[in-house]
């Protein structure tokens, strides 16, 4: 497309006449270590004069003797001297350069040495660099002006000016300094450029015409903002070298066939749905042979699993042509009348995901590719296939990625515009979440849903968030089948020779709309007139081969039918699908996990106590550092000291029981990963689970590690700050097996907020969607305390109210009660008072056989509180987690005389026993903890009510009234007692924030509803 464009210079060469201060501000730099120097180049010799520049010197030459020059007149030729110095004095072009005088006129003046200088030198000097500039000018800014929209109509960068050191007529050539007749000069090549092929010298013109051809057709490829050498050399040979992008004919057979079944299964389903939603890739059918050759080149470097991810537009598609997935099982979706068998409400069709292993028929290679399944919140996958990948190389020992990877696909506007795709970015290189290069495909509509890219971002491109990690950026136009997969070869080479992120951005457009039942006249008319004369990219693609002699009409005419034929016969077997088996679109399945000796596993959990010895291991492994010659701090001598001593005491505090949990399931070969902001020593400095050697820098021990040789591995990573993308990660990591602990801690429990999404739309809903389940653990520190509204609740109503247990119905108690309680929950929701109870409940999450997340409300105050440690007695075999902790007090023993039945849980109980035995009245008023608050344990709060008949029934609580547990537990307990006894509230007033930011205020509500709870007479009057 022609565009008028006026941009200003942004790039001018510098001239052999500018002063030395001019030149010394653009010398090239060398990195030694941390610190930026020049590095001088040395001991030219004396043959090296400036005669021979005027037969084409290379201009790179020509600055590094001026470099060098610069640096001591003496290390060039005595003709380089005088040329640099006159140049620099300011004379005027031509009289800059003289011959070295005879010897035996050494002794003339620099006024005499200038007398007989040769004309035009200057001007060749400046002709080299300018062209130099030029071959630059066109690397760094070719894209702009290349024709990226198949439309004709759109420029994908969002300017329609030409920058102004891109040549685009012979009027331009003055902004070098060059001139018309300098077009057929010949000009030696710098090093830096690779458009010469075997040549080392072009002419002008053809110098220009083989940039345009490299970097102004149908791709523009962004990479010299990326600082390495090597790298940016790499991406020019694939790009700037005379004839790359050539095809066999086979290749070129092989792409109108995956474009023939990328565009008919797209026609076959409008022909037989087309009033139905599937979110259609018309527009984009490139896309499709364009992640089978990124599939293709990845399986011939060694690729055996794929793990990708991607929005709905073309999912069907996807799921059909590169998965590979029954034809069938697809078709069976769009039937109104398809019975769900499966638990859960399942999902619409193009949010499904799939896993699949099959022949790569390119490489006769076996290949395991999965879609991970995805809800509307588009980017929200990104880094759930991050964790996935990161996990399928752990448990394969791929330390390098050379066997798994992932491929994510994004829309344009969703790129740009979610904040997630720049958390998951900036994780590709952290030691414990690099996955070791990923394949970005942008889907790039030129539009997001009805708004203008003008309005949709800021940026040039959509894409311009990848340049924070420095991955090339490769745009293409998707109406060129053959550039398309040129540029996802390369970028399955990049991938696999760098290990590197890369993005290939195929503008497109979208031929139907937002969906097919969509009006996109509504606000986008002109493009829409446009696209309806747009004929469609196969029929393109055809028509070019068909004129090569590549195929015949009727060879490509039997090609379409025969996919036809298939869809036609898939679509016939579909109708005997009576039965919508989800379990067919399962992207994570874990083969014999279900299952024990070919049966299904029993409704039970053993006994989640260990013997005194292991506990006793564990506790010294603990308290000692396993690596000689290793100084920790003072401080840290101090606390392994504690920990020693509580081991001797048979005792435990928060650390401590989470330490044994830990060591435990690593004792037993599962895998444990604990991962979040600063969860190696702790947001509270209690974990200390990484030392650090204080004489030698970087120099860590992690303990845990050193526990017994045949051990799985323990890792503990602190995580960027990031919420949203490192809980996506952690939960795509546990997706990948059943046998490992993954646990995700928030820096303070309300940070959760920011991951919200990932939350309730993956971890809540996620087995009832996807039938997916995953034993994720959620650590979420949470207490008043007086810190303020942001450093006190994690706010559990939220997890409570999307529990899907029913507030009104009494179940059916039976043997396997608890156990199966936890099977038909959603997810597991524990505020646990003890050492002992968080020991048991880590331990349990693995010992279950099944998965479902957990979500831990973990103390602050309590990690180090003096009556918050548990005894070994309470971890031993035979032990389990206690699911409600009965009063254990004098109050049990003489409870037909209580008058006051306390339900709580967590860290009130502290202050409400400390209260209860400042007023004498540990007889006359019963405490007991639900530590299991979801699935909610009616037996036994049934059972621990019935013990106190003439007790008044409280609910006390530390948080406010319309916050905390109180609406969840109140019309439990009211269930389980069949509505016979009121349920009193005990606790702040109701507010809209979750707690005072005065310390004074705080302590003067917390005794004010402590008051409360304790007023017997009050409560004996009201009743």
């Amino acid at each position: 497309m022609h565009r008028l464009r006026t941009c200003a210079a942004r790039l001018r060469p510098l001239t052999a006449s500018q002063n030395a201060a001019s030149f010394s501000q653009h010398r090239p730099a060398v990195v030694h270590g941390a610190r930026r120097t020049f590095q001088p180049i040395r001991n030219y010799t004396a043959p090296v004069t400036a005669e021979p520049f005027l037969n084409g010197t290379s201009s790179n030459y020509l600055e590094e003797m001026y470099y060098a020059w610069l640096e001591d007149p003496k290390s060039v030729h005595k003709s380089w001297d005088i040329f640099f110095r006159n140049a620099n004095a300011g004379v005027a072009p031509g009289s800059a350069y003289q011959s070295v005088p005879p010897m035996g006129l050494s002794g003339l003046s620099q006024s005499q040495a200038l007398i007989g200088a040769q004309p035009n030198v200057e001007k060749l000097v400046e002709d080299h660099l300018a062209v130099q500039s030029l071959i630059r000018a066109y690397q760094i800014r070719g894209h702009h002006v290349a024709q990226l929209d198949p439309l004709g109509i759109l420029d994908a960068d969002l300017d329609s000016c030409v920058p102004a050191d891109i040549i685009t007529s012979s009027d331009k050539l003055g902004f070098y300094g060059l001139e018309e007749t300098d077009l057929d000069k010949v000009f030696r090549l710098p090093t830096t450029t690779f458009i010469g092929g075997s040549e080392t010298a072009l002419p002008l013109r053809e110098i220009i015409h083989r940039l345009e051809m490299a970097y102004c057709q149908h791709i523009g490829v962004e990479f010299m903002f990326i600082n390495d050498l090597e790298q940016c050399q790499w991406i020019r040979q694939k790009f700037e070298k005379p004839g790359v992008m050539q095809f066999t004919l086979d290749e070129k057979r092989t792409l109108l066939a995956r474009m023939v079944r990328s565009t008919r299964f797209e026609e076959f389903l409008q022909r037989k749905w087309s009033s139905e939603k599937r979110f259609g890739l018309e527009g984009c059918e490139s896309l499709i042979p364009a992640l089978k050759t990124i599939i293709d080149k990845s399986s011939e470097n060694g690729v055996e699993n794929v793990i990708m991810g991607m929005p709905h537009r073309g999912r069907l598609n996807v799921l059909a042509n590169v998965i590979r997935k029954e034809l069938e099982q697809i078709f069976c979706q769009f039937d109104s009348k398809l019975e769900a068998a499966d638990e859960g409400s399942g999902d619409v069709k193009y949010h499904l995901g799939m896993y699949h292993r099959r022949i790569n028929r390119v490489t006769e290679r076996q290949i395991t590719l999965s879609l991970v399944a995805n809800p509307s919140h588009l980017e929200a996958v990104d880094p759930v296939v991050q964790g996935k990948t990161k996990a399928e190389q752990f448990y394969c020992g791929d330390t390098d990625g050379n066997r798994v990877m992932s491929i994510l696909l994004h829309g344009d506007a969703a790129f740009a515009g979610q904040g997630i795709v720049y958390e998951t970015f900036h994780l590709s290189d952290l030691p414990s979440y690099t996955t070791h290069g990923t394949i970005h495909v942008v889907a790039n509509n030129q539009i997001g849903f009805t708004t203008d890219p003008r309005m949709a971002r800021s940026s040039p491109y959509p894409t311009d968030v990848a340049r924070v990690v420095n991955a090339p950026i490769f745009h293409v136009n998707a109406d060129d089948p053959e550039a398309v997969m040129y540029v996802c070869n390369v970028a399955a080479e990049w991938r696999a020779t760098f290990h590197k992120d890369v993005v290939v951005d195929l503008v497109s457009y979208r031929r139907n709309g937002h969906n097919e039942m969509d009006e996109p006249m509504f606000t986008q008319p002109l493009m829409y007139k446009q696209i309806k004369k747009q004929k469609p990219v196969l029929q393109k693609y055809a028509e070019k081969l068909i004129a090569e002699g590549a195929v015949t009409r009727q060879e490509y005419e039997e090609e379409i039918s025969k996919y036809d034929k298939i869809c036609e016969e898939a679509y016939n077997r579909s109708k005997d699908e009576k039965i919508m088996h989800i379990k067919h679109w399962l992207d994570s399945p874990w083969p014999g996990f279900f299952t024990l000796d070919g049966q299904p596993k029993t409704m039970s959990c053993p006994s989640t106590g260990l013997s005194e010895e292991t506990l006793a291991h564990i506790g010294q492994t603990a308290s000692s550092v396993p690596v000689e010659d290793f100084t920790i701090h003072g401080g840290l001598s101090r606390i392994l000291k504690s920990r020693s001593l509580m081991v001797q005491n048979r005792s435990v505090d928060w650390a401590l029981g989470e330490y044994m949990a830990f060591g435990s399931l690593l004792k037993e070969g599962i895998h444990v990963r604990l991962s979040g902001q600063d969860v190696e020593r702790g947001t509270f400095s209690h974990r200390h689970h990484v030392l650090h050697d204080q004489n030698v820098d970087k120099r860590t021990c992690i303990p845990m590690n050193y526990m017994d040789p045949n051990q799985a591995p323990y890792t503990v990573c602190n995580s960027s700050l990031s919420e949203y993308g490192v809980l996506g990660f952690e939960l795509g990591f546990a997706m990948a097996s059943p046998n490992a602990l993954v646990l995700w801690e928030a820096q303070f429990g309300d940070f959760h907020n920011t991951a919200q999404c990932i939350i309730d739309q993956f971890i809540c809903p996620g087995q009832a969607k996807w039938v997916r389940q995953n034993g994720i653990v959620l650590l979420l520190p949470h207490g008043m305390e007086g810190m303020g509204p942001e450093h006190s609740s994690a706010r559990p109503e939220r997890f409570l109210q999307m529990c899907n247990d029913d507030p009104d119905v009494f179940p059916k108690i039976t043997e396997d009660f608890a156990v199966r309680q936890l099977y038909d929950c959603n997810w597991i929701v524990v505020n646990c008072s003890t050492p002992a109870n968080y020991f048991h409940v880590l331990r349990r999450q693995i010992l279950l056989p099944f998965r479902k997340p957990l979500i831990i409300f973990t103390p602050k105050s309590l990690l180090r509180h003096p009556e918050a440690k548990s005894s070994f007695e309470e971890m031993l075999p035979g032990t389990h987690f206690s699911r409600l902790i009965p009063e254990q007090g004098s109050a049990s023993q003489s409870a037909a005389g209580v008058q006051h039945l306390i339900f709580c849980t967590g860290k009130v109980f502290y202050d409400l026993q400390r209260e209860r035995k400042s007023r004498g009245l540990e007889e006359r008023v019963a405490i007991s903890r639900i530590e299991q608050l979801s699935p909610f344990p009616f037996d036994l709060v049934k059972a621990e009510a019935e013990k106190y008949p003439h007790a008044h029934l409280l609910w006390c609580q530390e948080e406010h009234k319309n916050q905390g547990y109180y609406d969840y537990v109140k019309p439990r307990i009211s269930t389980t007692l069949n509505n016979t006894r009121p349920v009193w509230y005990v606790g702040r007033d109701p507010a809209a924030a979750p707690a005072t930011g005065n310390k004074k205020a705080h302590l003067l509500e917390l005794q004010r509803f402590l008051d409360t709870a304790f007023n017997l007479e009050a409560f004996q009057s009201a009743s």
